[in-house]
């Protein structure tokens, strides 16, 4: 069966929830609201321009999952869907994944945001493959550290084809939805590349080499 792969941020949800977690730890409490307000909104602003740093970043965004034990985590994460992402979730992003899913295909999530943030939201789509950033654990609690390679940029070509060899699965009849200039590599790497309300840098891309363009907006 063919993969549709989907990522999330700003493709399926109206927003960042990587992001938004992070405004809601602000808002619970949990973190120094200020400080971590600008260096999350700095870490933002360069992922948009292409210049992430993932490593400093993830150091910054799991350094509260480290902090706090997991059960408490989860309650946190809890309230994050129920008024951060539903409100997020797009009408037209949920009938492209049941359009994939009529026809048979296989369908993914593949995201750069960690698997504690995505998790829930990929079932919430119903989708039940999710290749995200991968939070390590030990003695039952979150460490700061990743296993194995983010799934940001090349990264998430590196991961989709350890999921492929795994699956003994191909990228024949593949599509792959993002709005993302960091997505450029798997974006190259499918057989039907589409940019969902692209960025400027990726909706030039687009045009340039007559990928379809779409917007999944209400």
């Amino acid at each position: 069966m063919p993969l549709a792969l989907f990522d999330l941020d700003n493709t399926l949800l109206a927003g960042d929830s990587d992001y938004l977690w992070g405004r809601h730890l602000i808002d619970l409490g949990v973190v120094d609201g200020d400080h971590y307000e600008r260096s999350n909104q700095q870490f933002f602003d360069d992922y948009r321009a292409g210049c992430l740093d993932i490593d400093a970043f993830l150091r910054f965004s799991l350094a509260p999952l480290r902090q706090h034990p997991v059960e408490t985590l989860k309650q946190w994460r809890e309230g994050f869907i129920r008024e951060r992402i539903e409100p997020i979730i797009l009408t037209a992003a949920c009938a492209l994944v049941e359009q994939h899913r009529r026809a048979g295909d296989t369908l993914m999530i593949i995201t750069a945001t960690n698997a504690f943030v995505t998790a829930p939201i990929a079932a919430r789509f119903g989708i039940e493959h999710l290749i995200a950033t991968e939070p390590a654990r030990a003695a039952g609690r979150y460490t700061g550290e990743v296993i194995g390679p983010p799934a940001f940029r090349e990264g998430k070509v590196e991961r989709l084809r350890q999921w492929l060899a795994t699956h003994q699965a191909t990228l024949t009849g593949s599509t792959f939805y993002s709005d993302s200039i960091n997505d450029l590599p798997l974006l190259e790497t499918v057989d039907f590349p589409v940019a969902i309300d692209p960025d400027p840098r990726l909706a030039a891309i687009a045009q340039e080499r007559g990928w379809p363009i779409r917007s999944l907006r209400d």
